[in-house]
């Protein structure tokens, strides 16, 4: 995989990123904005704070336009205006804990702004390669102990993960229904516990350790023993960037679900995570084991098995967990300790990605 052959392909060319002021949204539209990107965003606005996507500096020509998914009438708008050549879906509510408390919402976000996409792409019918960035919490997971693979049977007993689900079959529906010999393209991307500088999110792991160590309080772990396949921001990214470039040069040979996880060996358990941050971080953060139980569910073991993208697509994998989690910790200390200026050290650690 030539990274760098790969972004030269999107100079210049229209993209439109709906999430874009998340965590991996924001990560997406700085790296296609730098390589000269024409981009439009659309998104709500960022509900954190420190926020990523405030935290960098966009071109003059970026568009950023803040807006709901579920606002059909508006991205149709936007999507009729800008003639996206390509389209990276994003928009979610993204979070397992959240989904128990607003299971509607989560609904709503995740599926019906699915639905909202595919209709307008139906309506429009454009020429446009399309990616739908689902999860890897798609599949029906039974506790086997085995990495999944793309044709596993799908499910969800927790709302976000039954929404992203749902999301993908609507998403096969739509492809196999309407756009099988048409010019709009689509794929779905499932990938692991995606992890990187600038995510603050609650309720997840690697931002909840920056919040202990910045308010030197001890952090609480629930699941400790609980099997995640840990990835660094910038490898499911790369595995998009690949995907649609190979949609756009071959048609629909690529519109299929795929998978685009970690290293077999980067699948660790939550406590094993705390350790080795522990032990590059040094004694300042602290965590202790939450054994209450819970009455939501999370899964306890969870991998990917990414044979496909890497044979079919001619991805991979270029950092271990121990660069994943060191180049992760060596962002936020930047960001936290003002060593350098992050966009610096942000612009930093993709040139280097692109070097690997």
């Amino acid at each position: 995989m030539d990274i760098k052959k790969i972004l030269k392909f999107y100079r210049g060319k229209r993209i439109l990123i709906t999430g874009h002021t998340g965590f991996k949204g924001s990560w997406l539209s700085y790296i296609l904005d730098y390589v000269g990107s024409e981009i439009t965003g659309f998104s709500l606005k960022p509900n954190t704070e420190p926020s990523l996507f405030k935290s960098l500096n966009f071109t003059k020509k970026f568009n950023s336009i803040i807006g709901d998914i579920r606002d059909k009438d508006k991205l149709r708008e936007i999507i009729k205006n800008f003639k996206p050549e390509f389209i990276f879906h994003l928009a979610a509510q993204p979070l397992v804990i959240e989904s128990y408390q607003n299971p509607k919402d989560t609904f709503d976000v995740n599926f019906t702004g699915t639905l909202n996409l595919l209709e307008i792409l139906r309506e429009l019918n454009l020429s446009v390669q399309v990616i739908f960035v689902t999860t890897d919490k798609v599949y029906e997971n039974l506790e086997l102990g085995v990495p999944f693979i793309e044709t596993d049977k799908l499910g969800g007993k927790d709302p976000y993960s039954a929404s992203k689900a749902a999301s993908e079959i609507l998403i096969d529906s739509y492809n196999k229904s309407f756009f099988k010999d048409s010019n709009i393209n689509i794929a779905s991307a499932r990938a692991g516990n995606v992890i990187g500088g600038g995510d603050w999110s609650r309720n997840r792991l690697l931002p909840d350790f920056i919040r202990g160590v910045s308010n030197s309080s001890c952090v609480s772990i629930r699941n400790p023993l609980a099997t995640r396949p840990w990835q660094h921001v910038l490898e499911p990214l790369a595995g998009y960037l690949t995907l649609c470039e190979k949609m756009f040069n071959n048609g629909n040979q690529y519109s299929e679900s795929w998978n685009f996880g970690p290293n077999k060996g980067s699948a660790k358990n939550v406590e094993w995570i705390a350790r080795k941050f522990k032990e590059i971080w040094g004694e300042s953060f602290e965590y202790e084991i939450d054994n209450s139980k819970s009455n939501s569910h999370e899964a306890n073991f969870l991998e990917l098995d990414s044979t496909k993208a890497i044979q079919t697509l001619g991805w991979d994998r270029k950092y271990s967990i121990d660069e994943t989690i060191n180049n992760t910790i060596n962002w936020y200390k930047c960001f936290l300790n003002k060593e350098s200026s992050i966009l610096d050290f942000t612009l930093n650690q993709i040139n280097e990605y692109q070097k690997l």
